[in-house]
């Protein structure tokens, strides 16, 4: 990871339009047209350089955003989806059959939460949610049917750390597959180097960074994502979570400001959440040295990106944190609003919001509890003006004095 330079890869990509515009033109075509009978039928097969043969299955506009997802994370290929949920859904699909079963992460988004615990089974698939931080309970619900162990990097909402180095080595010596979200992370963390066979993305969020559009992405070794392209038994290919070419082009354009989006993300969160402690808030932020996991997520960052625009704060009582973030929204600090990564600040509270989909018991045994804020920091050029009124905002509501 060392001589890994994510931001360096991405700068050093770039493709032009045929008539040498700077920005690629965009491929706004669901079919495409062959010379000859034979090369189509290659197509329906295999691979072919320069080919193109239905939007579903590869469009040149998403192909160049797959490129440079592929050179930020560093794997071999990469396919672009229509949602995150699109992206994950399709991976873990392509991953487990019926009878298969999945080691995941307990505190994850709810809408990945759901998909294991509540459709999966549909078709045979037993999900065990674990205490990801811990390895022991990981290798405690392994078992010969284990095919995929799923975690977050940052996790959604508590910003639990998994350690990724050490998941891929229980991996490996069961032939399991580690796949990692990284929504909350892109450029901060890279899981690909750290260990993950497979990164997955809700692109909606940082990478896009204008919440304009619903994108996913999953990036991995070049067998697996063809594998999830194949026109015979591909998840990607047969589910059809197909993201259209205008969008793919909008956010290709985006990610060549991500770099230095994430690094003021993660400036503000951190100002934010270092103030925010100092007056005796919970605060869960894995820059802070406090946090459980900070000596482990401090090795696994990309330094010049800190530790993610993600921070939440805990109000005690769900009445003062529902008249938090409205007294927030009305003092301009930001949204109330579910995702994340805008440039303007936004806030939710997970447990009625994006984990509303985790029973309540379970909500309580990993931590969640009613008072909890989520805040995606904004790219705000005064952070000091944005605490200052998140500040005022508590007193009002009583939260702190």
């Amino acid at each position: 990871m060392a001589n890994y330079n994510p931001t360096q890869e991405m700068q050093d990509y770039h493709v032009f339009g045929e008539f040498g515009g700077v920005n690629p033109s965009i491929t706004d075509s669901a079919t495409f047209t062959f010379m000859t009978t034979e090369k189509m039928a290659q197509c329906f097969g295999e691979e072919v350089e320069g080919c193109f043969l239905y939007s579903r299955h590869m469009n040149p506009s998403n192909r160049f955003l797959a490129e440079q997802l592929m050179r930020m994370e560093g794997t071999e290929d990469a396919q672009v989806m229509g949602s995150g949920m699109g992206a994950i859904t399709s991976c873990l699909m392509q991953l487990a059959k019926s009878g298969d079963e999945i080691v995941s992460s307990r505190t994850i988004y709810g809408g990945s939460y759901a998909f294991m615990k509540n459709f999966l089974p549909k078709f045979g698939v037993k999900t065990h949610f674990v205490n990801i931080t811990s390895l022991e309970d990981v290798k405690a619900h392994i078992n010969k049917n284990t095919k995929v162990i799923y975690c977050e990097a940052i996790s959604n909402p508590l910003l639990e750390i998994a350690d990724i180095r050490e998941l891929r080595k229980i991996a490996d010596a069961h032939n399991i597959t580690l796949v990692v979200d990284n929504t909350f992370s892109p450029l901060c963390v890279s899981p690909k180097q750290l260990g993950a066979h497979v990164v997955v993305y809700s692109m909606t969020k940082f990478i896009n960074g204008t919440n304009d559009c619903v994108a996913g992405a999953v990036c991995g070794d070049h067998d697996f994502v063809m594998g999830m392209r194949s026109v015979v038994d591909g998840a990607a290919m047969l589910l059809g979570p197909t993201l259209d070419p205008l969008r793919a082009a909008s956010i290709l354009k985006n990610t060549r400001t991500l770099h230095l989006r994430m690094k003021k993300h993660s400036e503000n969160a951190m100002y934010v959440a270092e103030n925010l402690e100092k007056l005796g808030m919970k605060v869960f932020y894995p820059g802070l040295p406090s946090h459980p996991q900070h000596e482990l997520i401090k090795s696994m960052i990309n330094p010049e990106f800190g530790y993610s625009g993600i921070i939440t704060i805990d109000c005690k009582e769900k009445d003062k944190a529902e008249k938090f973030m409205m007294a927030m929204q009305e003092a301009k600090v930001g949204y109330f609003a579910v995702s994340l990564g805008f440039y303007k600040t936004l806030f939710s509270s997970p447990g009625s919001s994006t984990s509303s989909e985790i029973p309540q018991e379970e909500q309580d045994s990993m931590g969640m509890t009613p008072g909890l804020v989520r805040f995606s920091m904004g790219i705000d050029n005064d952070v000091k003006v944005s605490f200052d009124r998140i500040v005022e905002c508590l007193k009002k509501v009583g939260v702190i004095k």
